[in-house]
């Protein structure tokens, strides 16, 4: 299957005949990635970047350009000259989230061309020790009639943490308590020490924690169960049918980019994610890479134009907003 998806991409580029097609690319292309260096977004545009580059035969550099939850780097891939030498990786809360809580001077659906789909990390329903709830079901009946006294712990206003509680508010009828804190981790060492009850936590951070039995696991908010940890049920399996949520990354190119010299970067992607290694380092971060067919841009557009139809009005209903 990856063959064949492979195999038609290159047949575009036979075909290609614009004044790009033999040039491209003839110098380096720069990966803007929208936050700083070290964590999950970078990690994943420096594996890609390294394979990528063997693929065109040109370095593949990654920029950090941060600021403003990322969307100063998606900015500036949306004002890049579409020449397929700036392209940018993001994810759920760059293109999804952040048009929904930010007055952005550009459009998530319109200003870019998708090149492909490349991992999605689905979240984990935590609790802390000693929560009085042993499962998933539990604890919506006791958020349900407890209104705002369970304590649920964000990584900001707006945060795929914050956004998923909101969910899973109107899923179960419940109501919690929002906490915010700076950043994932420090309301993670919170739900450690008994501070907060509950989270909503990417994975690949909180697998480690329920390993240790630091925190108790109720539930993946995605249809399969995952590898890492096949004891922790879905949350169809666990009482909260439809609960899917995901931080899924991909990577775009400015809008009006020709169509030969964006199919040359979507083989690059391609065959970077059928590398062993690549999906060897992927699996190590808790990240699934997914299935060919909705690897391409295709399916990366139709993928990203239903999580907006999906969140946006969430979002907006629930008056989560940037002060």
């Amino acid at each position: 299957m990856y063959r064949l998806l492979i195999a038609v991409v290159a047949g575009l580029l036979a075909l290609a005949s614009t004044a790009h097609g033999q040039a491209f690319p003839s110098k380096q292309i720069t990966l803007v990635v929208p936050f700083a260096a070290g964590g999950p977004t970078d990690t994943l545009a420096r594996i890609m970047a390294e394979r990528m580059s063997r693929t065109l035969g040109q370095t593949v550099i990654v920029d950090n350009t941060t600021g403003a939850a990322g969307t100063v780097g998606v900015g500036r891939v949306a004002r890049a000259a579409p020449d397929g030498y700036t392209i940018g990786i993001g994810h759920w809360s760059t293109h999804v989230v952040n048009p929904a809580v930010y007055q952005l001077n550009y459009d998530v659906l319109k200003d870019f061309e998708p090149l492909g789909l490349i991992a999605t990390n689905p979240q984990i329903v935590a609790v802390r020790n000693g929560f009085p709830a042993a499962n998933l079901q539990e604890l919506a009946a006791y958020v349900k009639a407890n209104p705002d006294k369970v304590t649920a712990g964000t990584a900001g206003v707006g945060a795929a943490s914050h956004v998923a509680g909101v969910y899973f508010e109107q899923k179960t009828g419940g109501k919690l308590r929002f906490i915010p804190y700076r950043g994932a981790g420090p309301a993670m060492q919170d739900l450690m020490a008994g501070q907060i009850d509950m989270i909503f936590d990417q994975a690949a951070n909180s697998i480690p924690q329920i390993k240790a039995g630091k925190i108790r696991g109720f539930a993946i908010t995605a249809k399969t169960r995952l590898a890492a940890m096949p004891d922790i049920p879905t949350v169809d399996e666990a009482g909260a049918p439809g609960l899917y949520i995901a931080i899924w990354h991909g990577l775009w190119a400015p809008k009006g980019t020709p169509k030969d010299v964006t199919a040359k970067l979507t083989t690059a992607i391609l065959e970077a994610l059928t590398d062993a290694q690549v999906r060897e380092r992927f699996a190590a971060l808790g990240q699934d890479i997914p299935a060919p067919a909705q690897q391409t841009p295709e399916a990366l557009a139709a993928h990203h134009k239903a999580e907006a139809d999906l969140w946006w009005p969430l979002i907006k209903a629930a008056g989560i907003k940037i002060e």
